[in-house]
């Protein structure tokens, strides 16, 4: 998940012909990237289904979606910063042909072994992707000749957008259509088909044909005085990824259980709220200064926690909705800040292998926090575990930001 930032111009390697020029080039990676994104989030209205039809706990609706992110994580570790070698494009074009595999398992069966099988797959595609596509589409911007503007749009547009996209659509064809275990993965599936193709005809912007570093996994290498920086940016993707989990699963199942809103349509468009306002500010906000963005998603995300929280005693699905809102704003832009803290730091031959370990400890959040909570659930009342998870946050967040907003010039 990421604002695009990357300063194109200091990318290393000229650009390799393909048959669209960067500027069409540049918006058909967009669009792959949106759809890729947006696949992740298919299934969250749909877990209640799950839930309904085969009779597990919340807790395994918590593994589900982990294992997405244990599949990411694991594939950022070793091979997320392959694209800075082998190419945007082909990793792209592989992750994309994973993901499709996803979705055929998904459609294939929607038997608990095969939702746990589909989940571990799409999250090794989106582990390949992740780093290469906000570079590619930010190297294709600054090729193209446009405004550095433009990409922080789009890449906000595609990123966060894409997770609000996945879904609301993916909620309302479940509402209102036949087959709702099945049709959301088969119109995705169709939509990331035209998607690798979109990739397979845009050029290449990586140099892959100079020397080949030896192979080894995931590190962030960067001078000693960045690292700080670089890991309070981290600390701030893992809260605004564990806030993602949150209302990817335990939220939907909240609204539908505790404050008797079994909507699938609403449950899409509860996490459309979080992801939408995410992408919404990241938008608004391309201009203003990263120390005044930083400070304001730090405090719209914590008072979103603690409204959150508010909604979820009372209960309230207006506060509810309200502060995921105020959260998932505050999520993004913090998110925003974070990408430009790192590619600010990182060198430009490596800047796919330094947005790969944002990535990958942005996805830690998605996979401890909501298990813990699973577990937690199991035991105590719902609220109560997210009153923990949200101080956690919180106090994640205080932690962060002196070295996140006083690193900012």
């Amino acid at each position: 998940m990421s604002s695009i930032t990357t300063h194109a111009a200091e990318t290393r390697g000229a650009s390799r012909s393909g048959v669209l020029g960067h500027n069409a080039a540049f918006w058909s990676v967009a669009f792959a990237f949106l759809i890729t994104i947006a696949f992740g989030t298919v299934a969250t209205p749909l877990y209640e289904l799950y839930q309904l039809r085969d009779g597990f706990s919340t807790f395994m609706i918590t593994v589900v979606f982990a294992v997405y992110a244990v599949g990411v994580v694991a594939t950022l570790f070793f091979a997320g910063h392959l694209s800075d070698y082998l190419g945007r494009k082909r990793m792209i074009l592989i992750g994309l042909l994973i993901e499709i595999l996803s979705a055929v398992i998904f459609i294939a069966s929607p038997a608990l072994p095969s939702i746990i099988i589909g989940r571990v797959v799409s999250g090794i595609g989106v582990g390949l992707v992740s780093a290469a596509f906000t570079a590619f589409v930010g190297e294709l911007n600054g090729r193209s000749g446009a405004s550095r503007t433009r990409a922080d749009v789009v890449g906000a547009a595609a990123n966060f957008g894409g997770f609000a996209v996945g879904a609301l659509v993916a909620g309302f064809l479940a509402e209102w259509v036949s087959a709702p275990l099945r049709t959301p993965f088969i119109v995705f599936g169709v939509l990331m088909i035209v998607g690798a193709i979109a990739v397979a005809l845009s050029p290449e912007t990586a140099n892959v044909d100079g020397p080949r570093p030896a192979y080894r996994p995931q590190r962030v290498s960067l001078p000693a005085e960045a690292k700080p920086a670089f890991w309070a940016a981290a600390s701030a993707g893992f809260v605004v990824f564990a806030v993602n989990a949150l209302f990817n699963t335990i939220a939907p199942a909240f609204v539908a259980g505790t404050m008797g809103h079994p909507s699938r349509a609403l449950a899409g468009t509860v996490a459309f709220i979080v992801f939408g306002t995410a992408a919404l500010l990241q938008i608004i906000t391309v201009k203003v200064a990263i120390r005044t963005l930083l400070i304001a998603g730090l405090t719209l995300a914590i008072v979103g926690l603690i409204v959150v929280t508010v909604g979820a005693f009372v209960p309230s699905l207006a506060l509810f909705l309200i502060g995921g809102g105020l959260a998932g704003g505050g999520g993004g832009l913090l998110f925003k800040g974070a990408v430009t803290t790192v590619v600010r730091v990182s060198e430009p031959a490596k800047r796919g292998e330094a947005l790969a370990g944002l990535f990958l400890s942005s996805y830690v959040g998605l996979i401890v926090p909501v298990l813990a909570v699973g577990i937690a659930v199991e035991y105590v009342q719902p609220k109560n575990a997210l009153l923990v998870l949200s101080a956690v946050l919180i106090l994640v967040c205080l932690a962060a930001s002196p070295k996140l907003v006083g690193n900012q010039k």
